[in-house]
């Protein structure tokens, strides 16, 4: 193994993935249109424009949106939704950059065996220019960040993976590892034909902060872990891990596959 391809929110930084939730929440609030969390949260990881677009095209919020403004939502919707999401989220997310407990002592054991470190996200340059200057003050940078803006497209599409192993020099494919937290995460490391690991504590796909996962019922924790797994499993994940610092174990076992001349 050669590199590792992280996601950021709610892999590596902001436990929970919570800034970009809040604000999806807020911009649909000011339009009288009541998302739930779970409908802000499934297109998480998708860059943000792409996420408004998901969230308009389902079926109830398509329905709330019918009923509130006589006709069905459009590209201009998107785009007034966006505009108020942006400003919204820059204000915001320089206090979303804290680390994911064991995220600093894994990259730190990583680079130790010579494994580079790229990063992917849904998150636009302009946004990810604050967060990795917060990440950094508290000890997490990762040698490459490729964003939606550097690529045609970003996730579920494989570009921002293929632009990190071109910087950081990784080929073939199946030497390389994406991590992330969301579907759209693992439909990315499955397009590039990497080796792909879901993280569930921490994920937005948990959906709970660290003081809601320390006081749960070990049962309905269980339960609620056991749901995102499968999640992780039917968009093709190779790997799940209950938390980020775990990644080693899968590593060494990829790398045994590697050996026996297994591909992702």
């Amino acid at each position: 193994m050669q590199a590792v391809i992280f996601d950021w929110a709610g892999t590596m930084v902001d436990y929970g993935c919570f800034a970009p939730l809040n604000v999806f929440m807020e911009v649909f609030r000011k339009r009288e249109i009541a998302i739930t969390i779970e409908e802000a949260r499934a297109p998480m990881g998708l860059l943000k424009r792409d996420h408004i677009r998901a969230i308009l095209q389902t079926e109830r919020v398509v329905g709330l949106w019918q009923e509130r403004y006589g006709r069905l939502p459009n590209e201009d919707d998107i785009d007034e939704l966006y505009a108020d999401f942006e400003p919204m989220l820059l204000a915001i997310v320089h206090e979303y950059a804290e680390p994911i407990p064991g995220a600093i002592d894994l990259t730190n054991r990583l680079r130790e065996r010579g494994i580079r470190l790229g990063s992917t996200t849904g998150y636009t340059a302009e946004m990810m220019a604050i967060v990795t200057k917060e990440a950094a003050k508290r000890g997490y940078a990762p040698d490459h960040l490729v964003t939606p803006n550097e690529v045609p497209a970003g996730r579920p599409y494989p570009w921002m993976i293929y632009q990190n192993a071109m910087a950081l020099n990784v080929y073939p494919m199946h030497n390389l590892v994406k991590v992330g937290d969301t579907t759209s995460d693992i439909q990315e490391g499955v397009n590039a034909g990497v080796w792909t690991v879901g993280v569930v504590k921490g994920s937005s796909e948990l959906g709970m902060s660290e003081a809601e996962v320390q006081i749960a019922a070990p049962d309905i924790l269980q339960k609620r872990m056991e749901l995102v797994k499968a999640t992780f499993l039917a968009q093709g994940a190779h790997y799940i891990i209950d938390s980020i610092g775990e990644l080693d174990t899968v590593i060494d076992q990829i790398n045994q596959r590697i050996e026996r001349g297994e591909r992702p």
